[in-house]
């Protein structure tokens, strides 16, 4: 099987363009996954092209190990760092949180659920922006 790499660059410039998680693409017997993952320690982005046919799979997968405790988001929605549009922040970078401490709120389907802190620390890194999408399982906040 030949894998094209022009398909896979087009499929990359899609997720970044509409800032997309993931995208898929199949024809035929061959079915081609793109996702990225927003690593927070360096704020890169990485893409792990996987390719799938009836016969084989090809796996390119990278990862990074994160330090610190990660807080991960409960469900698919935007996240919102304050509970209302120029309201004071949940947590900063730096401030020292409890365990229950709400840390973010995660609007889906128009209900906003708040995101309790699942341990005590400090924030280390909030890593995501205000107002953009979040999925199930993203790391939100990282603690020392």
């Amino acid at each position: 099987m030949k894998i094209d790499k022009k398909i896979i660059k087009e499929l990359t410039d899609y997720l970044n363009e509409f800032d997309l998680t993931e995208i898929e693409y199949t024809e035929k017997d061959t079915k081609i996954k793109v996702s990225k993952s927003k690593i927070s320690t360096s704020n890169q982005i990485t893409t792990s092209p996987i390719i799938k046919s009836s016969e084989k799979s090809v796996s390119d997968n990278t990862q990074k190990i994160i330090s610190g405790i990660q807080i991960t988001s409960p469900i698919i929605g935007t996240a919102y760092h304050a509970p209302e549009p120029g309201a004071k922040r949940f947590v900063e970078v730096g401030k020292k949180i409890k365990k229950g401490d709400t840390v973010m709120i995660v609007e889906a389907m128009k209900t906003m659920n708040h995101v309790p802190s699942t341990a005590d620390g400090v924030v280390k890194e909030i890593c995501v922006e205000d107002g953009h999408p979040v999925e199930f399982g993203q790391t939100i906040i990282i603690l020392e």
